[in-house]
């Protein structure tokens, strides 16, 4: 199985050891893996601040990259759906083919692999930060609000053949970081509100780490705990995946 590993902006640049920590887990489960070096931005920023219209060079590059691979897996819910669902380009028949072969990491490792048993150890109190784009645009857990189906979480099935885990049932499971991409930006103190918010039901519960799929909302409550100088840490589901003793 050929695998292109699609890195985002701000895991290549603030957070590498999820990149790596990504290769290894793919390679352990089977998978034949390579980055291609000249991938740069997938442009969700771009589109998500209104210029979807001059994404055509990242929406070219991202093919000319990636039109030759079995799959393209991602440790990023939001940039995998970005792409899933925006990507267009002068070769549409290889962009058609990307949008359909492109998995976020738990999603690909459930769904297509069917991972069932991991040699990972991580005995520590964990609570587990749903992110918005993976559950509401990915489906990878089941929305609180859609009582009347049965539960799922892609990721907890993966956390849960983690040796040593408690992972921690939370008060409001689905609640939005206040990241939100620009949001962030535009919306600051809207943002930081939201972000004290959700860090806090983990400090309720005892957590030692936070985890999730999203490096970006990872970042974001990474921060809210660092100037709140709490000894809590956020940890990508990579790491977790991957870690042993």
């Amino acid at each position: 199985m050929k695998v292109g590993l699609f890195i985002p902006c701000y895991i290549d640049q603030f957070y590498p050891n999820v990149a790596i920590a990504t290769l290894k887990l793919l390679e352990k489960v089977g998978c034949d893996v390579s980055y291609p070096l000249q991938q740069t931005c997938c442009g969700q920023p771009m589109a998500n601040s209104g210029f979807e219209h001059l994404t055509g060079g990242c929406n070219e590059n991202f093919v000319r990259n990636f039109a030759d691979f079995d799959y393209v897996v991602s440790p990023s819910g939001s940039c995998t759906l970005h792409i899933k669902h925006h990507l267009h380009s002068t070769n549409e028949e290889a962009a058609t083919n990307i949008r359909s072969r492109i998995y976020e990491l738990t999603e690909f490792l459930t769904d297509v692999l069917k991972v069932t048993s991991l040699d990972a150890t991580f005995p520590y109190k964990v609570g587990l930060h749903q992110s918005c784009h993976g559950q509401r645009g990915l489906h990878l857990a089941q929305m609180s609000e859609l009582v009347v189906s049965p539960p799922f979480s892609k990721p907890v099935q993966l956390l849960n053949l983690v040796n040593g885990i408690e992972l921690i049932q939370l008060d409001r499971r689905d609640e939005c970081c206040g990241f939100g991409g620009t949001f962030c930006v535009t919306e600051e103190a809207v943002s930081v509100k939201m972000g004290k918010d959700r860090v806090a039901d983990h400090l309720r519960h005892g957590v030692n780490y936070i985890t999730g799929v999203d490096v970006s909302c990872l970042m974001h409550m990474e921060g809210i705990l660092k100037r709140a100088n709490s000894a809590v840490k956020v940890k990508h589901i990579a790491e977790i995946l991957t870690a042993t003793l």
